[in-house]
């Protein structure tokens, strides 16, 4: 992906975040300190959300979005990298919170980065997601499994019908709070890696 490719991609994100998810990610990340990494986090749409108290670090597989991130943010220096959320370049027990923002149905092994996203966190570390998952109810249920292989096939990777919850749950992550929107197709969860709110 070019910058201009990244450009397009934020300019083609700008209906979703009128639709709701820009209340919705500040619903999330209000509260947010200590320091953050942010796993998938494209060009940069929670960076202005973040309180002074949080020091955020970046990853994502595509540059060109890190660079329109840091551009975005004002800060060339933000701690950005290049990587797969499978394998976290960093130490255990390194982050007070890991955020995660309509990245977790495009990532081809979620296990596999949960299970780095609970070695990198301190053991009271937070979880915060959110994410478009499979219906929560029978409509959306049924709506989300009909146009997932139409729509994986069009554009590869983001997989519409997931149940995001019970894969951090079966990570080995308590979810404290949970809540459903956009009708059903969107969730918000905030989950501890020791059942520590």
């Amino acid at each position: 992906m070019t910058t201009i490719e990244a450009e397009q991609f934020d300019r083609g994100m700008r209906w979703l975040e009128r639709w709701g998810i820009g209340h919705l990610r500040r619903e999330l990340l209000h509260d947010v300190t200590g320091r953050v990494l942010e796993v998938g986090a494209g060009t940069g749409a929670n960076l202005p959300i973040y309180g002074r108290s949080a020091h955020t670090t970046l990853i994502d597989i595509k540059p060109d979005r890190l660079v329109l991130a840091r551009r975005k943010s004002g800060e060339p220096d933000m701690p950005a990298t290049c990587a797969n959320a499978h394998n976290l370049p960093f130490a255990s027990d390194q982050f007070d919170a890991v955020v995660g923002t309509l990245v977790f149905c495009s990532i081809p092994q979620p296990e596999l980065a949960l299970a780095e996203i609970k070695r990198v966190l301190k053991p009271d570390g937070r979880l915060l997601l959110l994410e478009h998952t499979r219906g929560h109810g029978p409509i959306s249920r049924r709506f989300t499994d009909w146009l997932q292989p139409f729509w994986f096939a069009l554009q590869g990777e983001c997989h519409l019908n997931r149940e995001t919850a019970v894969t951090v749950q079966n990570a080995g992550f308590t979810i404290e709070q949970s809540s459903v929107h956009g009708y059903g197709l969107l969730q918000m969860m905030r989950a501890s890696v020791n059942g520590i709110p």
